[in-house]
């Protein structure tokens, strides 16, 4: 019964529109009232969820991506990948993968990253000749690249909320290679497009033009390799790389590319305090509900479930990326993240697959959630940057869609797309 007031009032907050954190906790209240335990409970659970030092990553990451966001660092990015493939039939839609790939690299968050590069691309494409809607799927699907790269703070969530079963080192290795599996999927499926559109190719700027692109783009791209080298070399810790990060991006778009003002400097820490709150909110009260969750059992009575329809993995597999992708399309990637984890992980463990490959499934299966309405984060400011209904580029989101399943197919059931670089690296045994 407990288990059925815990689903029924969750999911009821959230048809009525209450946000995933507070229906996260009024759900986690309700079933402690009716269970008759100490309202204490409550706040011991959201004080331990979030008194966690590793945590600290976490607005740290968020700041350096902010910074990158609005200090300058977008153009620079977006020049050196129109150099490179913009002379490609669509060449500006390639290019638009290229940068958000690039960009999504030092920001790491897809809607920093779709809020930087669409700011930038949407309106040059639509300049160009190019539809709009096509120039919204692009950016938008693109730019969930993010969720991959060293700099996600969402893979310090998922290590978090995995219980411990997983490096962040790990993850921030593991994540490289499917971050290039999506860009190719992208960059086929935009040039497909280009093609049955009709879509102009652009002229060659010659290499002497991608040099200097590459020299005055490199210095934020350097960011990755700092974070890359600091870990893997044992220099600092994964947490501790999230302070170089902001260290670096203040001295660089202050010192070195000199685009950063006071104004924007404001305008970044706001927004990462406000984001590192609500992330922060949704941690407690996911807390509650995992606590909840392993009083109940849940995992165990998913798996029992799962095993009764079959116990070939590659089936389990399958059902669990369905569920994360139903999820997500209603619920934030930190609290589908949050919630999914503690619950999925076992399974899918139990079936045969490593944490550090779950924790690839489980970013790209919350990035497709950014990208499909209701929530569709990145989908809303996509289209708003574009000035297109959300349902006109809904109708042509196919083949971008395709891009990005093909993409989780094969870090699904190609496990060395996700380990290969982790055992390479840093011995990992997993």
């Amino acid at each position: 019964m407990e288990l059925i007031i815990l689903g029924v009032t969750f999911f009821g907050f959230l048809i009525l529109g209450v946000p995933v954190a507070f229906a996260i906790g009024l759900s986690a209240i309700c079933t402690i009232l009716y269970e008759g335990l100490p309202v204490a409970v409550i706040f011991q659970q959201m004080m331990s969820g979030m008194n966690i030092f590793s945590f600290l990553a976490i607005p740290f990451f968020v700041f350096s991506g902010e910074l990158m966001l609005h200090g300058g660092v977008a153009d620079k990015i977006v020049k050196l990948a129109k150099s490179l493939v913009g002379h490609i039939r669509g060449g500006l839609g390639m290019s638009n993968v290229v940068a958000c790939t690039l960009f999504g690299g030092v920001s790491g968050s897809p809607v920093a990253d779709v809020s930087a590069m669409g700011a930038v691309m949407i309106p040059m494409m639509k300049k160009e000749g190019f539809d709009t809607d096509y120039a919204v799927n692009v950016t938008t699907h693109a730019s969930l690249v993010g969720a991959l790269m060293p700099t996600s703070h969402n893979m310090i969530i998922y290590a978090l909320a995995a219980g411990g079963k997983v490096s962040i080192g790990a993850l921030i290795a593991a994540g490289l290679l499917p971050a290039l599996v999506l860009m190719v999927c992208m960059l086929v499926a935009a040039y497909a497009v280009a093609v049955k559109r009709g879509y102009p190719a652009g002229k060659f700027p010659g290499w002497p033009e991608v040099f200097r692109s590459f020299a005055a783009a490199l210095p934020g791209l350097l960011i990755v390799g700092i974070i890359l080298t600091g870990i893997l070399s044992g220099v600092f810790t994964a947490t501790e790389s999230a302070a170089v990060a902001v260290t670096y991006t203040i001295l660089l778009t202050f010192f070195i590319y000199r685009t950063m003002t006071l104004a924007n400097f404001l305008r970044a820490a706001a927004k990462a305090v406000k984001t590192t709150g609500v992330v922060l909110l949704l941690i407690g009260v996911s807390t509650m509900f995992q606590y909840l969750m392993g009083l109940y059992e849940v995992a165990d009575f998913a798996g029992d479930l799962m095993s009764k329809v079959s116990t070939q993995p590659w089936m389990i597999f399958l059902l669990i990326n369905v569920i994360l992708f139903l999820l997500g399309t209603f619920m934030d990637m930190a609290a589908t993240i949050l919630i999914c984890t503690p619950i999925f992980l076992p399974i899918a463990m139990k079936a045969g697959m490593d944490p550090v490959q779950f924790g690839m499934l489980m970013l790209i299966n919350c990035a497709l959630g950014l990208n499909t309405p209701p929530v569709g984060t990145t989908q809303f400011v996509g289209c708003a940057i574009g000035g297109i209904s959300v349902g006109a580029v809904m109708r042509t989101i196919l083949p971008f869609y395709a891009a990005l399943i093909a993409a989780l197919m094969f870090v699904t059931y190609v496990p060395a797309f996700s380990l290969w670089l982790p055992r390479l690296l840093m011995g990992y045994k997993g």
